[in-house]
């Protein structure tokens, strides 16, 4: 990042810390508000604006969190895809209720999200793997996600072999072990950064999808 790009940002951020979160800037939705967000952090330049981390609980009820992105966002909830051999595929599984966190350091702001994860329909999941890069549709194929390899050669010899077997056509079909899920929100937290951390926080919470949306403003 250029020095005027690094000198608007942080402008940007000294704004928004300035101004602070009133009831009066959010939507009575919390997605709409959200989706505002993610536009202005995708408007300010910000690497992989749509990063949050999924955090999921195993069979012991131990955490596990890690980063994915965000590939799509509607009134039902946040989309985003993977292997459902993975780890984070069986947690979900076995335990649906997940997390996720998006933080945006550089507008002072940070997302929080509870909620249920669904797994989408298998058609939905092909037309956006049809979407994808060739090589990562290929590397889809060739990773075991989460298995134990013996080293990073396994990996470029399966990638080889399939890039071989697709030589002569794009048409790469949609493994059957991958595919994608919604996370059905049912708290939803907007915090804003502000000075001598008397951050403002907007926390939406609901009983169930589809009913109206409760809004609280937490103590930071």
């Amino acid at each position: 990042m250029d020095a005027d790009a690094a000198a608007g940002l942080a402008s940007l951020r000294a704004e928004y810390r300035r101004q602070g979160l009133a009831e009066s800037d959010v939507d009575p939705d919390p997605l709409v508000t959200f989706r505002t967000w993610l536009d202005a952090a995708v408007a300010a330049g910000l690497n992989e604006p749509n990063a949050m981390v999924l955090s999921t609980v195993d069979a012991r009820s131990r955490p596990h969190a890690r980063a994915v992105l965000l590939k799509g966002l509607d009134r039902r909830g946040f989309r985003f895809f993977t292997n459902h051999r993975s780890d984070k595929a069986r947690q979900l599984a076995a335990n649906p209720s997940c997390a996720l966190t998006f933080v945006w350091p550089a507008l002072a702001r940070q997302v929080r999200v509870t909620g249920t994860a669904d797994r989408i329909a298998d058609a939905e999941a092909a037309a956006y793997f049809a979407t994808r890069p060739r090589g990562s549709r290929l590397g889809a194929w060739a990773s075991a996600q989460s298995e134990v390899i013996a080293g990073r050669d396994v990996l470029d010899r399966r990638l080889a072999e399939l890039e071989a077997l697709y030589a002569d056509t794009d048409d790469i079909p949609l493994p059957p072990f991958w595919g994608g899920y919604v996370v059905v929100p049912d708290t939803l937290e907007l915090w804003q950064g502000r000075p001598n951390r008397l951050h403002d926080r907007l926390r939406y919470s609901r009983p169930h999808p589809g009913a109206p949306w409760h809004r609280q403003r937490l103590a930071p």
